[in-house]
C-alpha cells in the first residue's frame, strides 16, 4: 500500500502547473491532460512519466484484466516502475502507473516504436472505450532520493502497512516539534496537495 504524495515527505517532487477544465457534454474520446515538471534533477536526463487513467464506473476489473493479459507487449519497449489502482484520493475508478525514461529522446523513440507495434495497438482497443480521462506528468527525483527494487516484496512510494497505520503514524509525527516546524515551512511553497491511497496490481513491479 502506498500513498502519493505526502506534503511532508515524498519519493518524488512534482512542480507542476495545473490546468482545470470543466467537462460539458460527454465525449466518446478520453480527455488527455499533460503537466511538465522542472527541477534540479532534470539535467540528469532520467525522468519518470506518471500516468493516471480515470475509468468509467464498473469498468475497473475489465480494464485491469485486459492490461494484465497484454502488459508484456508494452514493457518490451520501456521500463514499467509500478502499476496501481487508486483506493481513494479524489475521483474514484482510477489507475496510476509510472514509466521510466533515460531522456526525452528515449521517450520519443519508445512512443514511435509503440505506435508501430500492431499487436500492442490491437490490444489497446478494448481498453480505450473504458477510459474517460488521461492525465500525464513528467517528474524528476529530488536530489536526495533514488528508486530501488527492495529485497522484500513490499515497497513504497510512501509505504504504510494499512490506512490505519498511516493515520497513527501521522498523528505521532504531528507531535514531533521538528516535523511541525518543517511542515509549517514547507506549506509556504505549496500551491495544492492531493493524496492517493494506491493498491498495487498483481503485475506491478513495485508492490
Amino acid at each position: 500500500m502506498a500513498v502519493l504524495p505526502s506534503a511532508r515527505s515524498s519519493a518524488m517532487l512534482v512542480l507542476r502547473s495545473v490546468l482545470t477544465r470543466a467537462l460539458a457534454a460527454r465525449k466518446l474520446a478520453p480527455q488527455v491532460c499533460s503537466s511538465f515538471a522542472t527541477g534540479p534533477r532534470q539535467y540528469d536526463g532520467t525522468f519518470y512519466e506518471f500516468r493516471t487513467y480515470c475509468l468509467k464506473p464498473s469498468k475497473m476489473n475489465e480494464f485491469l484484466e485486459n492490461t494484465k493479459k497484454n502488459i508484456h507487449l508494452r514493457t518490451a519497449h520501456s521500463e514499467l516502475v509500478g502499476f496501481w489502482s487508486v483506493e481513494f484520493g479524489g475521483q474514484v475508478n482510477k489507475v496510476f502507473h509510472i514509466w521510466k525514461y533515460d531522456n526525452f529522446a528515449h521517450r520519443t523513440e519508445v512512443r514511435k516504436a509503440v505506435a508501430k507495434d500492431k499487436e500492442w495497438q490491437q490490444s489497446l482497443t478494448p481498453n480505450l472505450g473504458l477510459i474517460d480521462k488521461q492525465e500525464i506528468e513528467i517528474t524528476y527525483l529530488v536530489p536526495w532520493c533514488k528508486l530501488e527494487k527492495p529485497a522484500k516484496e513490499v515497497h513504497v512510494l510512501w509505504w504504510n502497512e494499512s490506512a490505519d497505520s498511516r493515520a497513527a503514524g501521522r498523528h505521532q509525527s504531528h507531535e514531533d516539534p521538528r516535523v511541525v516546524a518543517a511542515v509549517r515551512e514547507s506549506v509556504n511553497y505549496l500551491v495544492s496537495q492531493q493524496n492517493m491511497l494506491l493498491i498495487p496490481t498483481s503485475f506491478s513491479p513495485l508492490k
